[in-house]
């Protein structure tokens, strides 16, 4: 039987909010039911896009994670309801009734990502349903899928053997949002935001002069990643582990080497890193 998964890769999502936009094209003023009433012209973000800051200033950059409802195998939306609102279908796709639901407000409170939103015109609860109407009748994915122009969604039967989620490399690197709500969501994530580590380097002789392509050794335990600066002597490593400690050394020739440990808690800049002779 098709169990439906949908990888969400943050990597590569450039925050565009076409699956924003296609959810609300979808569902706005349309009646899909038994699956989901109309989505009201404001209030909702069945799909929503969480803008996370990361570093300090000066350098700031913008991670953008998708998050629509995760159809979670343990679904507290499922427990919360009454009369059998809220139910999972065979293919792991979790629908509310928005008949049965009607007036069940406490729903919104059971979801613990916040997944659930409020129709006051209808008084029913509303979520995305992976756009449950069209793949009944024949699409292959959602519409925000379809839509994404960088392919940070993907969307497919977790028993087809080709499909990217489930190929080695994403199943490895693949993670659950905030696993410790111990939900078991049908969506994973790769690449989510982690420490990040950034740094200027620069010639203490001669200020003017760009440290430009100079290697940056970032070293915990065995294993050992390089950054080469950029042409303003810039470097970052991203996706550390928080809590771990790392050996950070830079080395040029006619400079004096120099190293560091620290421990990554958060996104750390370390500023402008002096090499003199």
């Amino acid at each position: 039987m098709t169990q439906y998964r949908m990888l969400i890769d943050v990597s590569r999502c450039i925050g565009c909010y076409n699956c924003y936009l296609a959810c609300r094209d979808e569902h706005v003023g349309r009646d899909h039911r038994p699956l989901s009433a109309p989505q009201p012209e404001s209030g909702h973000k069945w799909m929503a896009i969480r803008e996370e800051e990361r570093g300090t200033y000066p350098k700031v950059k913008m991670a953008h994670i998708p998050v629509p409802c995760q159809q979670c195998a343990e679904a507290p939306c499922i427990k919360a309801a009454s009369d059998g609102a809220v139910y999972r279908r065979g293919d792991g796709i979790v629908v509310i009734d928005p008949d049965k639901a009607s007036g069940q407000r406490a729903l919104v409170e059971a979801c613990p990502y916040g997944a659930i939103f409020w129709n006051e015109a209808l008084s029913v609860p509303q979520k995305c349903t992976f756009c449950a109407h069209l793949l009944d009748s024949g699409w292959k994915e959602p519409r925000c899928v379809e839509v994404c122009p960088t392919q940070a969604l993907v969307f497919a039967d977790a028993d087809d053997r080709g499909s990217a989620v489930v190929k080695p490399d994403s199943v490895r690197s693949a993670e659950t949002l905030h696993p410790e709500f111990g939900m078991k969501p049908l969506v994973e994530y790769m690449n989510l935001p982690k420490p990040c580590l950034v740094g200027e380097v620069s010639f203490g002789d001669q200020v003017q002069v760009p440290a430009e392509d100079i290697s940056v050794f970032l070293r915990r335990g065995d294993h050992v990643r390089i950054a080469v600066t950029d042409c303003f002597g810039d470097f970052e490593f991203d996706n550390l582990e928080a809590g771990a400690e790392y050996q950070l050394k830079i080395e040029q020739v006619g400079y004096r080497a120099h190293e560091l440990r620290l421990r990554m808690q958060t996104d750390l800049d370390l500023g402008t890193i002096i090499l003199d002779r």
